[in-house]
């Protein structure tokens, strides 16, 4: 059936129909982009949590060393001091990484989505006469 001949009730119930899978080809495409950028920040906040464990280990071992030095007042402090610190070290490493990821992901836009949208609504506004 031509458009010529099709009638104005088709015309509109197809219209619709088009429009309706275009909306949900649109949704599925911002969902991917909100998916990727949200998994970043996923990333991210992991690394913090990596941090604060170690960090935790950091602070047990001090207090251990606190303690072998209270106890025996030898060189055994001495090893675990240092072996505090290089954990909270690593632990300093991990946030700044952490950060990063944080600060990459800003929030979710779906970019090309929203420029799909756009251009669709141009089409919609300023058909082209391809048919004529």
């Amino acid at each position: 059936m031509s458009h010529q001949t099709q009638s104005t009730g088709d015309l509109v119930s197809q219209l619709s129909s088009e429009i309706s899978t275009l909306v949900r080809d649109e949704l599925r495409l911002a969902q991917v982009e909100v998916t990727g950028k949200a998994k970043k920040a996923g990333i991210g906040a992991g690394m913090f949590g990596a941090a604060g464990v170690l960090a935790l280990y950091g602070v047990g071992v001090l207090i251990a060393a606190a303690v072998l030095a209270l106890a025996l007042v030898v060189d055994a402090w001495l090893a675990a001091v240092i072996v505090g610190v290089v954990v909270l070290a690593v632990a300093a490493v991990v946030a700044l990484g952490g950060k990063r990821e944080v600060a990459q992901a800003s929030p979710p836009v779906p970019t090309q989505a929203v420029e799909n949208v756009k251009a669709d609504i141009d089409t919609v506004r300023h058909p082209r006469r391809d048919h004529e």
